[in-house]
């Protein structure tokens, strides 16, 4: 009787616990659609492509925990090592800017959590990702590997020089701001390409250069602040 009592009971903690993990799911799915309606449909970000991702890719789990329940809110947040993950509106503004194909194949320069990759990866064929501090491309690669995202590939290291091997890319986006336009990355970028990235130091506007077969167009699209870019773009 007591063995039956304490099988009953273990069954009902798990079955609480189970329609728990329901209710944080669904909270987090009606917070993923109203953060699309009221922070970036509103302001203007149009493709669908981009939309869906971004109802799609679970940012609460790209974020600390103690963190997930603020992951859908219009602000940028800590990931550790001084870093933070984009606010969702200049995450989506900076994909749009891209004009990306489902055929392209994109280079990211700044994994952090690695959510911007995962909407990436929604969209194009594949991306390739650098990350400078380790334990983050470490934790990224995790969270990308659990979330069965087989078409990123995330390496440690600078992003300066780009991934040489798998260029050229149709796209290049960097999540971190250089002083400068690097040009290791302008050179892996194909004829017809697009590269975004914020620019400056302690005042940064989001740059975004088209390469043609005349040369780089450049449009400044807005101010924004992101973290400084590390590594060897500071010593030269």
């Amino acid at each position: 009787m007591i063995y039956l009592l304490s099988l009953f009971l273990f069954l009902s903690g798990c079955q609480k616990k189970e329609n728990q993990k329901m209710d944080e799911a669904d909270s987090f799915t009606s917070q993923r659609h109203l953060m699309v309606d009221s922070q970036i449909k509103s302001r203007g970000v149009t493709d669908e492509n981009i939309l869906d991702a971004m109802r799609k890719v679970p940012r609460h789990e790209f974020v600390p925990e103690v963190l997930q329940k603020e992951a859908y809110l219009d602000d940028p947040l800590p990931i550790g090592e001084d870093q933070t993950i984009s606010q969702p509106y200049i995450v989506a503004y900076m994909t749009e800017q891209l004009e990306l194909k489902k055929t392209d194949k994109v280079l990211e320069i700044g994994t952090g959590s690695g959510y911007q990759a995962a909407i990436l990866a929604e969209i194009v064929d594949s991306v390739f990702t650098i990350e400078i501090i380790d334990v983050l491309a470490i934790s990224a690669a995790k969270t990308l590997k659990d979330l069965n995202y087989k078409n990123v590939f995330v390496k440690s290291g600078d992003g300066y020089k780009g991934w040489p091997g798998k260029a050229p890319f149709d796209a290049i986006i960097i999540t971190a701001a250089p002083t400068r336009i690097p040009q290791p990355l302008l050179d892996q970028l194909n004829i017809g390409g697009r590269m975004i990235l914020p620019l400056g130091n302690l005042f940064q506007e989001l740059v975004l250069l088209t390469r043609t077969e005349k040369g780089i167009q450049r449009k400044t699209l807005l101010p924004v602040r992101f973290v400084p870019m590390t590594g060897e773009i500071q010593e030269n």
